[in-house]
């Protein structure tokens, strides 16, 4: 299991043995069988084409104090086949919370998401992204941290402090998804003299005003994206994450007006001291319109269009530089609670740089989910970041059992 015990994951664990009798804990979570399957032949002869794994996500919580204090344990462990880089465990959640008249105070390891866009998320950024578990990078590991909410009639203001930074996983040599030349785990660099130690900050206010929902948020320490460095590795060569300091400024804002739902996120982003990043600026923005009751069983049909831009050239600024996202949202609204989630991106750069997406669940019976995602990635030009996996296109069945 990758992980280590941190000052504020010790601290939580003192307090679960203060717990009092009288408080009111449950345990819940979820086993799941996974299959995974790569129909095109792997770009490098060591990558396999066809996985199979087990996740085990118990979570537990106890309440007293009348609920006004909690402690919150979600744990998370995947074993895969394929890669044993994609085998590992994670701490999502492992904090104890205070709630007051107008106040909450976390401390521990907890798991916080910002946005409002369903492509990307620009201004995600206090936890660490889950490289090795998906595609489409919402996984997130678990982010030790110490969280103060001020909760006023004017918004909520959320002061947070981050003192253990989270490296990516990247997947190995036989794992799928992963990049040419290989992306080696447990070689990281950093800016900061203090490595992984070094205490990052993040603010942020939101609120409600009539049918906006607006966010603004601020970021100074350890990017959680890393920018990357050739390293000599066996007969050949490799790459290293490197970890430089940056300050980010975000806003996120969604209208609601009928039944079109409005959405941006936007940031500026600074490297701090001898950065080697550069000021970049990006945003995505779009809408969701919903068609309800579209039949006689009362299916919900969300369109969704959202373009994003970022100031980089190509091959800096990923997938998202000047590319436009089209799909839906279809709930069928049956005891089951079936879904199914569809979109394509389109590079408007380059017609032959293209992903797609359909993610789909439905539940059997009170306590199983059948899940299943299908992603293909197309490019054709060798500067483009979607081009290292164009050969990674999969589908993916999975049966999970509730608790």
């Amino acid at each position: 299991m990758k992980y280590c015990l941190t000052t504020l994951q010790a601290l939580s664990l003192a307090t679960i043995t203060l717990l009092p009798l009288c408080a009111h804990s449950e345990l819940l979570g979820y086993i799941g069988l996974q299959g995974r399957t790569y129909p095109m032949s792997a770009a490098e002869s060591a990558q396999g084409s066809e996985t199979l794994s087990v996740v085990i996500a118990p979570e537990w919580f106890s309440q007293w104090n009348d609920g006004d204090d909690s402690f919150n344990i979600k744990a998370f462990y995947r074993y895969d086949s394929l890669d044993e880089e994609r085998s590992h465990g994670d701490l999502r959640e492992f904090y104890w919370q205070h709630v007051g008249a107008d106040w909450e105070l976390s401390v521990g390891i907890n798991t916080v998401f910002w946005g409002v866009t369903e492509s990307q998320h620009l201004v995600d950024i206090i936890n660490q992204t889950d490289f090795v578990e998906s595609a489409d990078g919402e996984d997130k590991l678990g982010q030790p941290m110490i969280h103060f909410a001020s909760i006023k009639d004017w918004g909520v203001i959320d002061v947070f402090i981050l003192p253990q930074f989270r490296p990516r996983q990247f997947a190995g040599e036989a794992g799928r998804l992963r990049s040419t030349p290989l992306t080696i785990n447990n070689q990281e660099v950093y800016q900061s003299s203090k490595e992984e130690s070094h205490i990052d900050y993040a603010l942020r206010w939101s609120h409600y005003l009539g049918d906006w929902n607006l966010g603004l948020s601020w970021f100074q320490g350890t990017s959680r994206e890393p920018l990357y460095q050739a390293i000599s590795y066996k007969d050949g060569i490799a790459l290293a994450a490197y970890y430089p300091l940056i300050e980010q400024s975000g806003i996120d804002a969604q209208y609601i007006s009928g039944d079109w739902l409005w959405k941006l996120e936007a940031i500026h982003r600074r490297g701090i001291g001898h950065s080697p990043t550069e000021d970049l600026s990006a945003s995505t923005a779009g809408f969701e319109y919903t068609f309800t009751g579209i039949n006689s069983r009362f299916w919900d049909l969300g369109l969704l269009l959202e373009y994003s831009w970022d100031s980089r050239g190509t091959a800096q600024a990923g997938i998202f530089q000047n590319d436009l996202f089209t799909g839906g949202r279809l709930s069928l609204n049956d005891i089951a609670s079936s879904e199914v989630l569809f979109g394509l991106s389109q590079d408007l750069d380059d017609a032959q740089s293209r992903s797609a997406v359909i993610e789909a669940s439905t539940r059997i019976g009170d306590t199983m989910r059948l899940v299943g995602e299908l992603y293909h990635f197309h490019s054709t030009r060798s500067d483009d970041p979607l081009y290292i996996i164009r050969r990674d296109s999969y589908l993916e069945l999975g049966l999970e059992f509730y608790f």
